[in-house]
């Protein structure tokens, strides 16, 4: 599986073109804002489509190379199925098959649910499954992954 890209696998091909309101990382689960400008989701936990920043290829760009604010941004709108190669937060330690849910930021981080109830809620919650383990917990000695880049499949 090659991972210089952000689109894994896809069964569909829905890029929208948005303009950034802030610094945008390919690989971050994006939103729309009543602006019309795209940003890093936000709330923490709260419901999302899953919309994920492009690296800008038009430009010869990289996964590792950030949108601008104001920069027109490339936005993958993957179904249930298509893997994205998307961003984790720091501090969470996933295992295959963990949901994960927005961190706030753009980046993912593992579900919890059923504590708060909010997954009745908030139905639109869980975006993504893990399709890899990845560690990037400071408790345990060390991240194993610095990149913060997970393979996901969209749920």
């Amino acid at each position: 599986m090659a991972k210089n890209t952000i689109k894994l696998k896809k069964y569909s091909n829905v890029i929208e073109e948005w303009i950034a309101n802030a610094a945008i990382t390919p690989g971050m689960l994006v939103q729309l804002m009543s602006t019309g400008l795209v940003r890093a989701h936000t709330p923490a936990n709260g419901n999302a489509i899953p919309m994920f920043a492009l690296e800008d290829e038009l430009q010869g760009k990289t996964i590792d190379e950030a949108y601008a604010a104001a920069d027109p941004v490339q936005v993958w709108i993957p179904t249930r199925g298509d893997q994205v190669y998307a961003l984790l937060s720091d501090g969470e330690n996933v295992v295959i098959g963990d949901f994960l849910a927005s961190n706030g930021d753009g980046y993912l981080q593992k579900f919890v649910g059923g504590d708060s109830g909010t997954a009745e809620e908030l139905p639109l919650e869980i975006v993504a499954m893990a399709l890899e383990a990845v560690d990037r917990s400071t408790s345990s000695g060390g991240d194993t992954n610095t990149t913060g880049r997970i393979a996901v499949m969209v749920v």
